[in-house]
């Protein structure tokens, strides 16, 4: 039977709903989707630019909390509401990802909690 262990870390935002910030089971961390929001502040970060970069640091947060990094990632899931800021989330992720790339799905959506321009979650493979 696989445990599951819950990944929880100051240095990303506290969960605003029923979730947990990632779970491990076995050798995956499923990491839940994170916004710009400043963990410190719980607060929105202006302007679409400085979300992808918070929205990047969150998931780093949470990935280090695991004992893993953003290179453990195998796939993520990337939400616009706005597909012209694509360009700009690939510019952002090589920064945070090496190479080879992970999976990783755009989708474009009306919303985001708390007017979020951007979400991102991922999948880690460690060990």
């Amino acid at each position: 039977m696989t445990t599951r262990r819950i990944i929880a870390t100051a240095a990303a935002p506290a969960a605003i709903g029923t979730y947990s910030q990632a779970v491990q089971a076995g050798n995956t961390i499923y990491m839940s989707g994170q916004i710009g929001l400043d963990p410190a502040t719980m607060t929105m970060v202006e302007g679409i630019d400085a979300q992808i970069v918070r929205v990047f640091e969150n998931l780093k947060a949470v990935a280090e909390a695991a004992g893993a990094s953003l290179n453990d990632a195998v796939k993520f899931n990337i939400y616009l509401t706005d597909l012209a800021n694509f360009a700009r989330v690939n510019e952002t992720m090589a920064k945070y990802v090496a190479q080879p790339y992970p999976a990783r799905a755009a989708v474009g959506v009306k919303e985001l909690p708390r007017g979020a321009l951007v979400e991102a979650d991922a999948v880690l493979v460690v060990g």
